[in-house]
């Protein structure tokens, strides 16, 4: 496929952080703010974000878990009561400080020395605080439990390295936070939150991973418990694709949210919390990505299927736009995955040509070219995103069925293009991921004689604590590792930890991440 000429002046394999954000700007999906650390989410990714919202959303509600909004701006007096949350966020936060700005006199503006707060606001980094208030007021009795919410929002966290979707200093997102009377009931809602994202990012946004409890060091700030699940991108990257928290009481006793059991005893609840953010979206694209652009789950596609007609300014254009307008009402009747196939017919002015390209760069699963000739054959020109390319012409793999015929197919070719975009993914991640690690010298020489992506490596531990994990942790930063987690389903220790000695009790795995 040597000969092939792609759509992006830069390949995956020579430069993938560049390839990252080249696809970003050639598939109009977000751009730069202008404010440090901020970026515009364009129509074309805020599409893809609404599918994402709307999918997850429909899940999350199946639960019988209730949305609500929460203040962007959190005393910082909030914080302060948990210590071991504000210490992990302390470094992040933004904070408001001043109500009112005045002139400098010299045609520019400072705040008012006499606008100052009487206490400073942090603007909303996670709201584990702030709605730990509003739990306290609403649960009174073992009657008012289990509570669930949710709420889709904004966050700020002052990143000092930032990268659009993946590390943001604003990002969009959802965060579920739960209280319950006990921790058998707090744990179980862990569990349930974590296999929705599973569920979720596998079936809709056709990412494979690998759900997991994350290691002390990688606990959410003042949580028992954090658990992920981890995806890998082509560069052998693990990207933390979302997380659910088993908190405990700590946040329960610090905001007072108490439960009169049925005995007529005050009890502290068990709360939960659990979140995905935007972060997914350059999931996708560092997932199904190629060297001609992005390439789009028709689950998460705000249109499934684009029709491009090939106008010349001339008689004919009438009957093709009549031909293309009656192939957008058949295919917009069919039903794909659940839903309605989602179909646009672009009649923006242009060259075909061009506008196929924007298309394919953009990642559309199907793009429909309609000319002449195939109007007075009954024909469309079919190009599937996801196998773009005949490998033997080294041209475009451009199929040319009866319209009617592709209109009958229409939802078994979508379903085919997201089972075909899943199961490469989990192909390149499976063997990607090496087994069999016995010492950390093997761990060492791995990253070093791998090339630019070498993947994940499971590794045997014995889950160390306090100092002893401190120590471990160090040894990775010194080859950029970290523990992503301890996957749920991995096969049981057996050996010697390659950090400690001691006989294992689990296994990990040991990436490069994002």
């Amino acid at each position: 496929m040597s000969n092939i000429r792609h759509a992006l002046p830069v390949k995956r394999e020579d430069d993938f952080a560049k390839w990252y954000q080249e696809v970003i700007s050639a598939a109009d999906v977000a751009e730069e703010s202008g404010v440090r650390g901020c970026m515009v989410i364009k129509p074309w990714g805020y599409g893809i974000w609404e599918r994402v919202q709307r999918l997850m959303d429909d899940r999350i509600k199946a639960a019988g878990v209730q949305n609500c909004y929460f203040p962007l701006f959190i005393p910082l007096a909030n914080f302060e009561r948990e210590a071991a949350h504000v210490e992990g966020f302390a470094k992040e936060m933004a904070v408001v400080t001043h109500h009112r700005l005045i002139s400098d006199g010299k045609g520019g503006l400072i705040p008012d020395p006499e606008a100052k707060l009487e206490e400073p606001l942090v603007v909303r980094p996670t709201s584990e605080t702030i709605i730990g208030d509003a739990m306290a007021r609403w649960i009174q009795s073992w009657r008012d439990l289990p509570l669930l919410t949710n709420q889709w929002a904004n966050v700020v966290r002052w990143e000092m390295r930032t990268r659009m979707f993946l590390r943001t200093s604003e990002f969009l997102w959802q965060e579920g936070h739960t209280a319950h009377a006990t921790r058998e009931e707090a744990l179980e809602e862990t569990q349930r939150a974590l296999e929705m994202y599973r569920a979720c990012v596998e079936e809709d946004l056709a990412l494979p991973v690998i759900a997991g409890e994350k290691p002390e060091n990688e606990r959410f700030p003042g949580a028992v418990e954090t658990w992920s699940i981890e995806a890998m991108m082509q560069d052998g990257k693990a990207l933390q694709a979302g997380t659910s928290h088993y908190l405990g009481t700590n946040f329960a006793k610090a905001a007072g949210i108490q439960y009169q059991d049925r005995e007529g005893t005050q009890q502290f609840c068990h709360t939960t919390s659990w979140g995905t953010s935007t972060r997914m979206i350059g999931g996708v694209i560092m997932t199904h990505g190629d060297d001609d652009g992005l390439r789009v789950p028709p689950r998460i596609a705000p249109h499934q299927i684009v029709i491009l007609p090939m106008l010349r300014e001339k008689p004919e254009d009438a009957a093709i736009l009549s031909y293309c307008e009656e192939l957008r009402a058949a295919l917009a009747e069919q039903w794909c995955m659940g839903e309605k196939v989602r179909v646009l017919l672009d009649k923006t002015p242009g060259k075909a040509s061009a506008k196929r390209w924007d298309w394919v760069r953009k990642g559309a699963p199907v793009v429909l070219e309609v000319g002449p000739r195939d109007m007075e054959n009954g024909k469309v020109a079919a190009i599937r995103r996801d196998r773009l390319w005949n490998a033997e012409t080294g041209k475009l793999a451009t199929a040319f069925p009866a319209k009617d015929e592709f209109v009958a197919g229409a939802s078994a070719l979508l379903e085919e293009i997201q089972h075909n975009l899943f199961a490469e993914a989990r192909e390149r991640r499976d063997a990607n991921i090496t087994r069999g690690v016995t010492d950390w010298g093997e761990v060492q020489d791995f990253y070093k004689s791998n090339g630019k992506y070498p993947g994940w490596v499971e590794v045997q531990w014995s889950k160390p604590t306090g100092a002893a994990l401190e120590k471990v942790v160090e040894q990775l930063k010194g080859e950029r590792l970290t523990i992503r987690n301890v996957p749920r389903d991995a096969e049981p220790a057996d050996g010697t930890c390659i950090f400690t000695g001691e006989p294992a009790v689990e296994r990990v795995l040991v990436a490069r991440a994002y």
